[in-house]
């Protein structure tokens, strides 16, 4: 049997960022860019541009996602996927990073995930000047607008753009050179090359390329997508595309106890006569269960993450509002919904009677997806068997959009 040699190089791909200025409601990392998500593309990149140790730094608890999308990039080198949680800031993440890497890793390149079309020769080149003798290299693009000083609304002055130059990532440095600066960093820096040269070391530039460019907004999103829908950017030995869309499955709870205010409000519908719900808003424990089974589909949280008790809006709505807005969720995110199957357990009310209308109300509300009810008692166990309460148990298929 041949034992494959460690790899001497190390890529960390940070994609901890919240993503905010994108506004897609998710981590950037996973939002779609077509059928897959720009956290995808950028692995795909990296595993066609060397045989390296991959650490991917993922948000905090989202890190088992992370994985998956890894393990589908590495494909037949899943063996070289590490996965860590990320810090408060990108320096922390890049920190959380480097600890993971290997005791054989030599040379270091960091790379934002954000920048998912980065070509596999960018990679190249960076490792290639680091291999050659450059304590750092990053790739650069030139300034072609012409740049100018301004103090309010009056323009101060002219900078000289042929002094300037767009920094990309992957940014690359020896491993003993970034540890080192790491360790004696005392501030956060823009960028991992500030950080070094601030530490005293030399980093040279390489060629960047126009592809390499940083999905921050909307506008750079929909650049993504059009780019990645017109042509194939980059042959990979790593597939982006398969022949089937893969769907998603979610699963979501919740549960709610009798002694609210009103009526009773139930997978969309309302029960007159029978006793209401409490809960912040009207204690739809079948919805709320949906709406949970969805997000969790999607990677996109849970239903204290959107609807929370710090979200007045919310306040004594009902089945239409949230599952609208989770609709709404999910189509930004690219995401549409499958079918959705919920089973509630309790001794009232009995459902029989309004089967039908309930799975009408809820597929209405989530745009015509199907959804199927089903209800059982436990036979006298438990909270729902002592009639205390409903509890709701949601299973959600998501496909890309």
């Amino acid at each position: 049997m041949t034992i494959a040699p460690v790899p001497r190089v190390g890529i960390i791909v940070v994609a901890a960022g919240s993503g905010t200025r994108l506004g897609a409601g998710a981590p950037k990392g996973f939002v779609g860019i077509d059928g897959h998500t720009i956290l995808r593309h950028a692995l795909a990149r990296v595993f066609a541009a060397s045989a390296a140790q991959v650490v991917v730094v993922a948000p905090s608890r989202r890190e088992g996602d992370a994985l998956s999308e890894a393990l589908e990039a590495a494909q037949d080198r899943r063996d070289l996927v590490t996965v860590v949680a990320g810090g408060e800031t990108r320096q922390a993440s890049v920190a959380a990073g480097l600890a993971a890497l290997w005791g054989d890793v030599e040379v270091v390149l960091i790379h934002d995930a954000a920048r998912a079309l980065t070509p596999p020769e960018v990679f190249e080149r960076v490792r290639d000047a680091v291999d050659s003798g450059a304590d750092g290299a990053i790739p650069v693009l030139p300034v072609v607008d012409t740049i100018k000083r301004v103090a309010g609304e009056d323009i101060v002055g002219v900078v000289d753009r042929s002094e300037l130059a767009a920094a990309q990532t992957p940014q690359g440095f020896r491993r003993d050179v970034l540890d080192a600066a790491y360790l004696r960093a005392t501030r956060d820096f823009t960028d991992d090359a500030a950080l070094v040269a601030d530490a005293g070391h030399r980093v040279v530039a390489v060629p960047g390329h126009p592809l390499a460019f940083k999905i921050t907004t909307p506008a750079d999103l929909d650049r993504a997508r059009g780019l990645v829908a017109e042509a194939p950017l980059v042959p990979s030995t790593a597939r982006l595309e398969h022949d089937t869309p893969i769907p998603r499955v979610g699963i979501g709870t919740d549960v709610h106890a009798f002694g609210g205010d009103g009526s009773l409000w139930l997978a969309g519908l309302e029960w007159p006569g029978e006793p209401a719900l409490s809960g912040h808003s009207d204690g739809d424990a079948v919805a709320h269960a949906i709406v949970d089974a969805l997000l969790a589909a999607a990677g996109l949280g849970d239903i204290g993450t959107h609807f929370g008790t710090d979200q007045p809006q919310y306040a004594g709505a009902h089945a239409d509002a949230f599952l609208a807005r989770t609709l709404g969720l999910l189509g930004e995110a690219g995401w549409r919904v499958g079918n959705v199957s919920v089973q509630v357990q309790a001794n009232r009310p009995r459902f029989a009677g309004r089967r039908g209308e309930a799975e009408a109300a809820l597929s209405a509300a989530l745009g015509g997806a199907p959804v199927s009810v089903s209800a059982t008692t436990t036979d006298g166990l438990g909270f729902t068997g002592r009639t205390e309460g409903v509890a709701a148990f949601a299973v959600a298929v998501v496909v890309r959009a």
